[in-house]
């Protein structure tokens, strides 16, 4: 459900599927410089040929926190725009589980259910969505976690009801 979407629209959408993003390839160049970044150098990620010779996925797999920090990516292709939006900003995750590892060289994407909305102040509406990262020709998915985030409007936008 890609495009542009009014504060109004988004909040009567509670309950449904509202985006789908698209593929990320997750290779090893991206596993190698999130380790870098986060200096988690553990073998299973940056070592190809002892992640072959010594784990049972047949190479290397990414960080989890790297898949899930590819949400943001996935938030941007698979989620409507919402028009009043100045900002969008991250206020948390519950319920993070890391089902099944992501192999280098596999594709992920980003399911997003609109779980709820709620207006806070005059300015801001949170949204919190039910994400799950599939892993392109895996039964189980990379990831599921509950996210919210919050959508920033000018007050004179503020919508009395959905």
């Amino acid at each position: 459900m890609a495009g542009d979407i009014s504060l109004v629209e988004i909040m009567k959408l509670v309950g449904t599927e509202i985006g789908i993003s698209d593929w990320i390839t997750v290779e090893q160049t991206m596993i190698d410089t999130f380790a870098d970044a986060t200096l988690d150098h553990q073998f299973i990620h940056v070592d190809p040929e002892r992640a072959k010779a010594e784990t049972p996925y047949g190479g290397t797999i990414a960080h989890g926190f790297l898949t899930l920090s590819l949400l943001s990516a996935m938030n941007y292709s698979g989620l409507p725009k919402i028009r009043e939006q100045t900002m969008g900003i991250n206020y948390g995750f519950e319920q993070i589980r890391f089902m099944s590892p992501v192999k280098c060289g596999a594709r992920v994407r980003g399911r997003f259910k609109l779980a709820d909305t709620r207006l806070r102040g005059a300015n801001m509406l949170m949204l919190t969505y039910d994400v799950t990262v599939e892993i392109e020709n895996e039964r189980k998915p990379a990831l599921t976690a509950t996210w919210t985030t919050i959508s920033q409007f000018d007050p004179k936008d503020r919508p009395e009801k959905a």
